[in-house]
């Protein structure tokens, strides 16, 4: 879903970028990536592989940078849409989840 969403606000038509509202282009990049990246995480935590674990925090860290990076374009004015941020910490909180469960899971193995 996130590879597709940031593929059609940077690939897409003007309408789908239209719709995307006052995005910030860096985010935008950055969601896109991160959706192949999530692809990775999903299939080595299934497997239970510990690498996962440890991807799905690096995740979530870099989902904060991004958020913080977010936050600065924010307060120099840029023009941007509210569900971003709801967007930006539901990522956050999801992998950092993630990573928290899964890493307390290998643990116990």
């Amino acid at each position: 879903m996130t590879v597709f969403s940031g593929g059609s606000v940077l690939f897409g038509s003007a309408e789908a970028q239209t719709w995307a509202g006052n995005y910030v282009l860096f985010v935008v990049w950055f969601n896109f990536l991160a959706g192949f990246v999530y692809v990775v995480a999903a299939i080595g935590l299934w497997f239970g592989k510990g690498w996962a674990a440890r991807l799905a925090g690096l995740i979530a860290i870099a989902t904060a940078i991004v958020a913080l990076g977010f936050v600065i374009v924010v307060f120099q004015g840029s023009a941007f849409e509210l569900r971003t941020v709801g967007a930006l910490a539901l990522r956050f909180t999801f992998w950092a989840a993630v990573a928290w469960i899964a890493n307390r899971a290998i643990r116990r193995t």
